[in-house]
């Protein structure tokens, strides 16, 4: 009996090469895709709420600083406002002024053409005085004019007391009647003023009281001219009895050099002032 051998190598064959793969599992990668997606759209909501609330950050900081210049500037306004309004109070307030003062500037107005009158009418007046002081005075057509009483010289009127007194209550006649004693200058003036003075002591507008150097009553400086002194003179003597301080004042000897003397001696005195003029 003969043992038949079948070759299956044929069908190994074809079961292999006809034998299916194995299936896939997908499972894994759909779970995969079902979170994916969700979680890269909140990423973006999230980033879009982080950029969202940033530029909200900025746009309030913005809004801010715009209200508080929008403040500053209604502030400012305000005050504007107000000063406006009280400006126009005040240009209300003149106006009322100027309109209830109308008659009384009307009157003012009159009361100055009437002041320019009596301007007009004093010196009128002036000038008939000056023309009488001049002819009671013996003075000619061009001389100054002096009040009745005073001696005139080139532009200046003379007054030679027949009185005595101090030599600061002769100061200040003097200034009482628009006058100074009499302030020597030139030699014109010393011939002419020792003229009238001889033989009798004057007061002259000469003192070393105020500062211990000699000056006229005009504070002008005066530098001593010893012709125009007595002998030894001015001395400052304080042994005069006649009380505080030396001989601070300047007077006119009989033979019209001057001396010092103690302020306080009673004698005639000279009294200057400036000449009108008609």
């Amino acid at each position: 009996m003969t043992t038949e051998y079948h070759d299956d190598t044929e069908d190994e064959s074809s079961s292999f090469w006809n034998k299916e793969p194995s299936p896939v599992s997908f499972a894994g990668v759909s779970r995969l895709r079902r979170w994916l997606f969700p979680g890269l759209a909140a990423a973006f909501i999230l980033i879009l709420i982080i950029a969202v609330g940033a530029s909200n950050t900025k746009t309030s900081n913005r809004l801010w600083s715009m209200e508080k210049t929008v403040a500053n500037l209604t502030d400012s306004l305000s005050a504007a406002l107000q000063l406006t309004s009280d400006s126009v109070k005040e240009v209300n307030r003149m106006k009322f002024a100027v309109d209830n003062n109308r008659d009384q500037l009307s009157s003012v107005s009159e009361a100055l053409k009437q002041l320019s009158v009596l301007d007009t009418l004093s010196r009128t007046v002036a000038t008939l005085k000056c023309s009488f002081e001049r002819y009671m005075n013996n003075g000619t057509a061009g001389a100054a004019c002096c009040p009745v009483g005073w001696n005139v010289f080139t532009t200046s009127c003379y007054y030679f007391s027949k009185v005595t007194m101090s030599w600061h209550d002769a100061r200040d006649w003097c200034n009482g009647r628009e006058s100074h004693l009499a302030i020597l200058n030139t030699d014109e003036e010393w011939d002419f003023v020792t003229g009238h003075t001889t033989g009798a002591f004057h007061w002259v507008g000469l003192t070393d009281e105020r500062t211990g150097r000699w000056e006229w009553v005009n504070q002008t400086p005066y530098i001593i001219n010893r012709r125009r002194w007595m002998p030894g003179q001015p001395d400052s003597w304080t042994h005069h009895g006649l009380g505080r301080g030396d001989e601070d004042c300047a007077h006119l000897h009989n033979d019209g050099r001057l001396n010092d003397l103690h302020c306080s001696t009673k004698m005639r005195y000279v009294c200057q002032r400036h000449g009108q003029r008609s």
